[in-house]
């Protein structure tokens, strides 16, 4: 089993309670893995002639980094992985101090597509970033604080056999303690601990987040159960195949600039400012071209020659609702990462991406399976159609097969992230 990538992967899992700390802890890593933080406030970094370049930037929830070799040129294509550092929950309101009947409560909107049932009765907390009045961002989180307590058997008899419904207002706003909410400042319990006053905070950016650490568990430990799986599994293992290809004990491999790219806003449609349907990879590719003297053209030559491999989880086959598979794909965890597949251009692979997701797996020696939908059960999306229509750069979907995707809490098996990581790790590598 792979304890070592595991316990590694669930540490970062734990340091990214919010796509906010999951940018800076990417960035953390590879700072000290000799990436140079690049402010894209100051022009951009000029290569030296015959040395590797290494950068990284974080806007907002997102962060891009690369590494280009020492013969980079103008023209040279790039090797992008992308991903993206947000989950679905719930998102804290403006004057986000509420409450009812003796109960403190947080107002909450509802933020992506979370399975709502999943967020009940765990004890939850609010971390992101809090801007304060002189524009200084600072990153905090509040440990165990909030709690979406279900209604009593006793007072829902139906719920059973009837089901569950919940109403995303008035059912889903957390409670986290007693008194009077003219009294009490829920940003004040937020913000304690990292020494910001509540009355310096001028905007703030705050997402639910489930205390409980990932966890290994099943049959020989092949289990692993952790919030925010979709789609930090990706992150994670595309920053370690980077790190691994390009980090301190090794250089860039030759050819091509090797990117990696994690998103925020994907759960939400990914139109940001640092989403996938946003400027953020453009402008970032097309800066590191500039500064090896790349005009237009010798960025476009360099775009027809790249590849971006698009990784965001996926479903593995529920046990329970097998109808919901197609009949004959059917990917298992443990199986291996999975190659997505849509006719309707909902995922971006085609012939030439599975043939690429094919020799990379081969040259890491993992295994990996197809997934296509149900042709009654529309599939959803990643950031991959999006970053091939905006730059034209031929790319595959791959990701981890899951179990209770959106879930506060997900399943997948321990080798697969893994194995993703090591197929990622041949991408950079230049297989």
């Amino acid at each position: 089993m792979a304890s070592g990538y595991i316990d590694d992967f669930a540490a970062f899992i734990s340091a990214s309670p919010s796509s906010y700390h999951a940018a800076a802890e990417v960035a953390r890593q590879l700072v000290a893995a000799g990436f140079a933080a690049v402010d894209e406030t100051e022009p951009w970094p000029v290569p030296e002639p015959g040395v590797p370049q290494r950068g990284v930037i974080v806007r907002d929830g997102a962060v891009v980094a690369w590494a280009a070799p020492a013969d980079v040129e103008p023209g040279t294509p790039f090797r992008i992985v992308g991903a993206h550092t947000d989950s679905p929950g719930f998102k804290l309101k403006p004057r986000p101090t509420t409450g009812a009947a003796g109960w403190l409560q947080a107002g909450v909107e509802v933020y992506g597509g979370p399975l709502l049932n999943s967020w009940l009765d765990r004890e939850l907390e609010l971390a992101g970033r809090v801007v304060t009045s002189d524009g200084t961002e600072h990153l905090v989180r509040s440990g165990p604080l909030l709690r979406i307590p279900q209604l009593a058997v006793h007072l829902d008899r139906g719920v059973n056999n009837e089901g569950l419904v919940l109403d995303k207002q008035r059912n889903t706003q957390p409670v986290w303690g007693v008194g009077e909410a003219q009294v009490e400042d829920l940003l004040a319990e937020v913000v304690a601990v990292g020494g910001v006053l509540a009355s310096e905070i001028a905007g703030f950016d705050l997402v639910t987040a489930d205390t409980q650490p990932p966890r290994v568990f099943g049959l020989d430990g092949s289990l692993l159960a952790a919030g925010r799986l979709d789609n930090l599994s990706s992150v994670y293992a595309g920053l370690l195949a980077l790190l691994e290809t390009a980090g301190n004990d090794g250089g860039p491999a030759p050819g091509h600039i090797s990117v990696l790219v994690a998103f925020d806003h994907e759960e939400l449609g990914s139109e940001s400012r640092s989403g996938a349907s946003g400027p953020i990879l453009d402008d970032v590719l097309s800066r590191i071209a500039g500064a090896t003297g790349a005009d237009g053209d010798a960025l476009r030559r360099a775009y027809a020659a790249s590849w971006c491999v698009s990784a965001d989880a996926g479903h593995a086959v529920h046990p329970n609702y097998q109808e919901k598979h197609d009949a004959v794909n059917r990917p298992i965890a443990g199986g291996g990462p999975l190659l997505k597949i849509n006719a309707n251009q909902r995922y971006a692979t085609d012939a030439h991406g599975a043939a690429l997701w094919a020799r990379l797996c081969g040259a890491a020696g993992v295994p990996y399976q197809e997934f296509v939908s149900n042709n009654s059960v529309p599939c959803g999306t990643t950031i991959g159609p999006l970053t091939a229509t905006r730059l034209g750069i031929r790319t595959v979907d791959v990701g981890v097969p899951l179990l209770s995707m959106h879930s506060a809490r997900e399943l997948c098996h321990v080798d697969d992230p893994r194995w993703l990581s090591a197929a990622l790790g041949q991408f950079f590598a230049g297989a």
